[in-house]
């Protein structure tokens, strides 16, 4: 097997993409998380280095300047997302799988960069309505915040079909259990 092999998972927020991640993390010792920069703020008890790499804007585009990236996105206005190529060597240097948890556009530029070596998955809500019900009961965001997040998700939904496989996260136990059965399959 190629050492260079990478699961992708993109979802509008609140889909559950980040559950069914950890999930996989947990079941496959294969798996290595990438972690993405952000210049977004840290939100709850998130850690620089485990969850994201926070940096300012200015580092981030000197970043960019300097050919830093896989990929990156300016997902919301000036709020920016972006694969490092020197988590990718951290990740492949180990022998193992990288694993993306990233929004949508990334996921399809990750996808068109590695072709057949990355599987890409898109973790789909089975309805905008379940959605705004996720989203509210999360209670990280504001009104407006979800409605944002609701109008770009709808626009997310479009682009599903540019994945290789769109997992429905109605029941979150048959979403785990067709998750690992989907990269077990990958993985041989």
């Amino acid at each position: 097997m190629s050492n260079k092999k990478a699961l992708i998972f993109s979802a509008p927020s609140g889909a559950g993409k980040t559950t069914v991640v950890n999930h996989l993390m947990e079941t496959f010792p294969k798996l290595d998380f990438s972690i993405t920069a952000t210049t977004r703020p840290k939100r709850g008890n998130e850690e620089n280095g485990k969850e994201y790499y926070f940096i300012s804007k200015e580092e981030f585009r000197k970043l960019i300047d300097q050919d830093a990236f896989v990929e990156w996105e300016e997902v919301y206005k000036d709020r920016y997302y972006g694969t490092l190529k020197l988590e990718l060597e951290r990740i492949w240097n180990g022998n193992k799988v990288a694993v993306f948890d990233v929004d949508v556009k990334g996921g399809i530029n990750l996808k068109k960069k590695f072709g057949k070596e990355a599987l890409s998955v898109f973790v789909a809500p089975p309805s905008l309505e379940v959605l705004r019900e996720r989203l509210t009961k999360r209670g990280t965001d504001s009104a407006r915040a979800i409605e944002e997040r609701l109008a770009k998700a709808s626009v997310e939904m479009e682009d599903a079909r540019y994945f290789d496989v769109v997992l429905v996260n109605d029941h979150l136990e048959d979403t785990l259990d067709k998750a690992t059965e989907i990269v077990a399959a990958f993985l041989n």
